[in-house]
């Protein structure tokens, strides 16, 4: 089973995912790096500090790795995540707290700009519902890796045993950050 574990960049999709690999043993594709290690893009763009993945490239790849392996669970990480796996998880923030993120990672104005307007506007969670059958929402905003650990394993955990209906904290449309765009 594949759920992707989605987002604006900045929420916490690679710290979250890294430690649940740790604390569950849980198979993580960091996606991001692979495009990049294994070349599975179509061009770099230098002005926005970013490759261009190639879609068809980086699905049949995940096709190999996945290949006989339908029974296990892979998280996708990736704030691609939501454009391959059918189940996703797409974790929010709130921009005020995402802008303070990126500007230590050394994001250029720009790029800050983009990625908090972004999350302002819900962009990735509309992507997720034009391109998966499942999506689900967490807030980050305060919480610690592990607190959203916490609420990743109880999502995963229901959809595992069948029991999504009790995921309803879950469902997309609560979070709203439209009041905070310019």
């Amino acid at each position: 089973m594949l759920i992707g574990l989605t987002g604006t960049p900045g929420t916490g999709k690679t710290s979250v995912s890294k430690f649940l690999e740790r604390k569950r043993h849980w198979k993580v594709i960091h996606l991001n790096e692979m495009i990049k290690e294994e070349h599975l893009y179509t061009e770099i763009d230098e002005e926005r500090d970013a490759v261009i993945a190639d879609m068809e490239l980086v699905r049949q790849r995940l096709k190999e790795m996945i290949n006989g392996k339908e029974n296990e669970l892979i998280i996708l990480e990736s704030h691609l995540a939501h454009y391959i796996a059918d189940i996703v998880i797409v974790l929010r923030l709130y921009p005020a707290e995402l802008k303070l993120r990126l500007e230590e990672r050394g994001y250029s104005e720009e790029k800050i700009r983009e990625n908090i307007e972004a999350e302002a506007l819900d962009v990735i969670l509309v992507e997720a519902f034009e391109w998966c059958k499942n999506v689900f929402e967490i807030n980050t905003t305060g919480k610690s890796i592990e607190e959203t650990g916490q609420h990743i394993e109880k999502i995963v955990d229901h959809i595992l045993s069948g029991s999504e209906e009790e995921l309803l904290d879950y469902k997309p449309g609560s979070i709203d950050w439209i009041d905070l765009v310019p």
